[in-house]
């Protein structure tokens, strides 16, 4: 709970900070998930989704480049890179997940979803995440270094894997991609 002598942002102390990037996420997902929503019972599920994938593919490459600018990362960051930055990005202190780099390869796993459990609770379908995702994780990949690919293992409707909401393959092309 938040102490009132403290009147603007930049006068909290560490933990109160947190506690307020953890509910400035929570509010922002919230909005996400209310405007999704409103298409949705307007238009129904395919024109919000067709809504979603354009959104986040705008956003997720602003939020990249300021993620990457943060964190001080080169040009071509590689799967290092990739991984330090996932764990900045806007939702990542509201699921659970895991980063595992082997080689050439980056596995990404979201052990829980706060839009997929929500969901679950207002009894309404999952949300079929697996177009917005693609677009998603690629475009954010591109932006660390134009050098990885991105492949999903299991997102809904095609759920591979039961452990996790959804699993993501990076991999560093070292021969290949745009600058």
């Amino acid at each position: 709970m938040l102490n009132l002598k403290y009147e603007r942002i930049d006068e909290l102390p560490r933990d109160q900070l947190i506690e307020l990037c953890e509910m400035f996420a929570k509010n922002w997902l919230a909005l996400d998930g209310l405007w999704f929503q409103s298409i949705e019972k307007k238009r129904g599920m395919d024109e919000a989704v067709e809504h979603d994938v354009n959104a986040w593919a705008r956003f997720t490459e602003t939020e990249a480049r300021r993620i990457k600018a943060f964190l001080g990362l080169p040009v071509q960051a590689g799967l290092d890179g990739l991984r330090r930055a996932l764990a900045f990005r806007l939702y990542a202190p509201l699921n659970r997940h895991e980063a595992v780099l082997d080689g050439n390869t980056l596995t990404y796993c979201v052990k829980t979803c706060r839009v997929q459990d929500a969901r679950a609770r207002k009894g309404m379908a999952f949300h079929p995440c697996k177009p917005v995702g693609l677009v998603e994780y690629t475009n954010f990949a591109r932006v660390i270094d134009c050098r990885i690919q991105t492949e999903c293992v299991s997102c809904y409707p095609d759920i591979t894997d039961g452990e996790n909401r959804c699993v993501w393959r990076f991999t560093l092309n070292e021969s290949g991609g745009r600058q």
